[in-house]
């Protein structure tokens, strides 16, 4: 029997990696979630993961779980995050803090039950790289602009070089995965993500609104294949040690995302190309183009992924036009 503890497990990746990680029932997965980012109710989410008896959950934030008597678990998944391009201004002044001392928390329950740990960084914390490429042997590049996504990425970058650190000065045995825009079924378009919003409006014959010029880059993954990334990072990956996990065969523009949504949907909707500020207000910003170097993974860890994006718009369309009304409008959130 494998215990393993998910933070953030209600989440989107985070259900997804729960809803893999229960299909061998030799493990036991318990979750910590304050739900504050779930992008379905909880009712609804546990239906879809059938509930079984090889799940438990804490309700709960990172902090306050950590202050209990935490049992020994084999692995610790660490997801919980403030996330989203939007999602994230709110709590601009608190991000790092909140980031950094949930990852001390962790690092303490896995050094002290000798668990295998796996942070879930972001692709963020390459600031764009060179030109939207981003290697895992690259510096790293922080705008002289601060912002509520600076804050977070130098907030899961502090809490990378903590980590990194601990690994070098004792036995904490963790690694670290950099995912690059994870889309699919039951992500929402609350706090700014751009595939769910995009097919939520075109299901409806609404305007895409396309922000800036459409011109940013992108590299979406499929969510199935973040988690099977994240999963042999977890198993196979080494100790100490950072990976990219996204498919740089899926690059495209936001433009030509938009134009393959309205294909594949059948949609008659629109792009409308509009400034974000007027929706998320003056403190929104928009990413650098980003795209993953992810021959690493590839060649250690043979990870492949197996989704295009055409698939990946495809099968998120399916999900929500088989949800019923009242879950259909819960993710698709900010539909502008």
């Amino acid at each position: 029997m494998t215990k393993i503890l998910v933070t953030g497990g209600f989440g989107f990746l985070g259900s997804h990696l729960v809803e893999r990680l229960l299909q061998d029932l030799h493990n036991r997965v318990h979750v910590v979630d304050n739900l504050s980012t779930n992008p379905l109710p909880l009712d609804f989410l546990l239906d879809e993961l059938h509930h079984p008896g090889n799940l438990t959950y804490s309700i709960c934030s990172v902090a306050e779980y950590c202050r209990s008597d935490v049992p020994a678990f084999d692995e610790v998944y660490h997801l919980a995050s403030i996330v989203g391009p939007a999602g994230v201004i709110p709590y601009m002044g608190k991000i790092v803090k909140s980031i950094v001392d949930d990852t001390y928390d962790l690092m303490r329950v896995a050094l002290e039950t000798q668990a295998r740990l796996i942070d879930v960084s972001t692709s963020e914390i390459y600031g764009g790289g060179q030109e939207g490429f981003c290697s895992e042997t690259m510096a790293r590049i922080v705008p002289a602009k601060s912002s509520a996504r600076l804050e977070y990425a130098v907030g899961k970058l502090a809490a990378e070089t903590a980590l990194l650190n601990t690994c070098y000065v004792t036995n904490l045995n963790a690694s670290i995965v950099r995912p690059f825009n994870i889309s699919g079924p039951r992500q929402s378009g609350k706090g700014g993500f751009v595939l769910p919003r995009f097919v939520a409006a075109a299901l409806r014959n609404r305007d895409l609104t396309v922000f800036g010029d459409g011109q940013q880059i992108r590299a979406f993954t499929h969510v199935k294949d973040m988690v099977d990334g994240i999963i042999k990072v977890t198993r196979f990956g080494k100790r100490g040690d950072v990976y990219n996990v996204g498919n740089p065969n899926n690059r495209c523009t936001i433009d030509e995302l938009a134009d393959a949504v309205i294909r594949i949907t059948g949609s008659r909707s629109k792009k409308v190309y509009l400034d974000p500020k007027t929706i998320y207000g003056p403190l929104y910003e928009e990413a650098s183009n980003k795209y993953p170097d992810a021959r690493k993974i590839i060649n250690e860890l043979s990870w492949q992924p197996l989704y295009s994006r055409d698939e990946t718009i495809q099968q998120t369309a399916d999900y929500m036009r088989g949800l019923p009304n009242d879950m259909f409008d819960h993710l698709a959130g900010d539909t502008h």
